[in-house]
């Protein structure tokens, strides 16, 4: 679909440089009196003086706007009023009939992008903390993919350290095969609690965990056998999790802390001839510039501990530097919490420093905010402890199916469970990614899953109307051979505005990963298409205005379906 937005700026921009002598930004907005709004003409008094409407009146007479503008008005101070004519959004909206991109172009520059998101902990289950992340990073990896990137998905697990001495020896303890058992069901929280209570009440196994985990970092083969046993099987509950989300994720995206090890002394080494590395309390440390703790002194990244391990932080600079080095990727995506914020904007300077993170090349933390009870703290079961995701997930397809059933009886009992998992899965997709991720939400599953407001179902329920309309109507979809759209009355112009939009906004929210703005585009465009319905006749209608109401309703039918699923939301034909 055209850009409306570009196309306005294409003919404002040359018009305001006559008028100032130099490049001025035409500043266009959706507007409440028009379909756009230029407000460039109020800044300009600054630079060339004058009075704001006289500026806006040159500007006008000079910008070529005829063959596309059916008005263009200024008002109040000084604002460029300007209404597309009726035809001119008809013949652009009719590129979008039959395209399977609904005339969405391809990023121009595509570029390899690696996208750290999910990262749950190996030996434990995933719970509602890691939803966020998993979700988001999802998102981000289908609309990349979509626009013609290269999307490197780096799934970057805990899954070594200390505690695996500690799971280790609890494994021994129990027998291999009772707990590849016991793992292979899903109970990791079981298996860590059994080994935690252990290791702090038993000082014979707490001395046994610390020996094995200096084997397990010398590579001692037994030992590296018995630890691929846990993280294995965690991978494979794992996997199971991230199907039941109906996320993108595979085994192959999977890189652990433990892929870095060989790599982390390099990075010392690196950085020390880089002359970065400095000596403190015993550590060998990066102090980049500009950070500060709660004392006033300088906060470091401890690369390299006192005792000859490795800190956290030689990881993440072993995992940042492969990826722009070995990977080549020139966009970095890290979909982390908000609290790691300083952290990683420190492990981002320090790579700028060591001068593996340069131009082209970029970092960005797509930061988020936590899932919230309806208390307002932390989401977590009565009894304080996290929630478990399976668990989340399993109450959401219960509730969605209990409102399918009400909402369509006559649904048989395959299709009532199809759709139910589409709408509660969706139901919870939707509610996070419909929020300003960088805000909290309270997690509640009775609004999600509701048919009203702005939620998964109601979206879902509005393209499945769509698809009826073409059963009824006897039509397969998508359309073919219309070559031209009446668009006449007020319903059908609000319908073929928002249509329009769409690959603007799309450009936007791959810049910004700010995915609520897509999530309220939808919603407007339902609200729309619920508006035009009502208003103007599809079925009843003949000739021309049918088959142009037709094309209307299949591309937004087309246009729900696509950016449900570049959110990772099934979108059903039948509800």
């Amino acid at each position: 679909m055209a850009n409306l937005e570009e196309l306005l700026h294409q003919r404002l921009a040359p018009a305001f440089e006559t008028v100032a002598g130099a490049p001025v930004d035409p500043v266009i907005r959706r507007s409440q009196r028009a379909d756009f709004q230029s407000d460039a003409a109020l800044a300009l008094v600054r630079k060339i003086g004058g009075n704001p409407r006289d500026i806006a009146s040159r500007v006008v007479e000079a910008a070529e706007l005829g063959d596309l503008c059916s008005s263009v008005e200024i008002s109040g101070p000084g604002f460029i009023n300007l209404t597309f004519a009726d035809d001119v959004l008809a013949r652009l909206l009719a590129d979008s009939v039959g395209d399977e991109r609904l005339g969405v172009p391809q990023a121009k520059n595509p570029e390899t992008i690696a996208i750290d998101y999910s990262a749950p902990n190996a030996a434990k289950e995933m719970h509602v903390g890691h939803l966020r992340s998993t979700i988001i990073g999802d998102a981000a990896v289908r609309l990349l993919e979509w626009q013609g990137h290269t999307v490197i998905r780096q799934n970057h697990i805990g899954e070594w350290g200390t505690p695996f001495g500690m799971l280790v020896e609890h494994l021994l303890d129990i027998g291999e095969s009772e707990a590849a058992h016991e793992l292979s069901v899903g109970d990791l929280n079981g298996f860590y609690r059994a080994a935690r209570v252990k290791f702090d009440a038993d000082v014979t196994f707490k001395d046994r965990a610390r020996k094995r985990v200096v084997l397990l970092q010398s590579g001692d083969e037994t030992t590296l056998r018995l630890w691929k046993t846990l993280v294995d099987e965690s991978k494979k509950y794992f996997m199971t999790v991230y199907g039941m989300l109906g996320v993108r994720l595979t085994e192959d995206d999977f890189f652990g802390e433990s892929y870095y090890n060989d790599q982390l002394q390099s990075v010392v080494d690196e950085l020390d001839e880089l002359g970065l590395l400095r000596l403190s309390d015993g550590a060998q440390c990066v102090f980049p510039e500009g950070y500060k703790n709660r004392s006033g002194d300088p906060l470091p990244i401890i690369v390299k501990k006192g005792d000859g391990g490795f800190g956290y932080g030689a990881t993440d600079l072993a995992t940042i530097r492969h990826r722009l080095r070995n990977l080549q990727a020139t966009r970095l995506l890290y979909v982390v919490g908000l609290p790691q914020h300083q952290h990683l904007a420190m492990i981002y300077d320090v790579a700028r420093d060591a001068r593996w993170l340069v131009p082209p090349a970029r970092a960005e933390h797509v930061g988020h905010g936590s899932i919230l009870g309806d208390d307002g703290k932390m989401l977590r079961t009565r009894a304080g402890k996290s929630v478990k995701l399976v668990d989340l997930l399993e109450e959401a397809v219960v509730r969605a199916s209990a409102v399918v059933a009400e909402k369509n009886p006559e649904l048989d009992e395959d299709a009532r469970a199809a759709v139910a998992q589409a709408v509660g899965i969706g139901a919870v997709k939707y509610a996070d990614l419909s929020t300003d991720r960088t805000r909290d939400y309270v997690f509640d599953v009775d609004r999600m899953v509701s048919f009203e407001g702005n939620t998964a179902p109601y979206l879902q329920y509005a393209r499945a109307r769509i698809c009826s309309i073409f059963r009824r109507a006897g039509v397969e979809t998508p359309l073919q051979g219309v070559e031209k759209l009446v668009i006449t009355e007020p319903a059908e112009r609000a319908l073929a505005l928002e249509l329009l939009e769409f690959s603007s906004l799309l450009a936007e929210v791959a810049e910004t990963l700010e995915f609520h703005k897509l999530a309220n585009y939808l919603y407007g465009l339902a609200s729309a298409f619920t508006s035009f319905y009502e208003k103007c006749p599809v079925l009843r209608a003949e000739g021309d205005v049918k088959q142009s109401r037709l094309a209307l309703c299949d591309i937004t039918a087309r246009t729900l379906e696509l950016g449900l699923g570049l959110l990772g939301i099934e979108a059903p034909d039948r509800m």
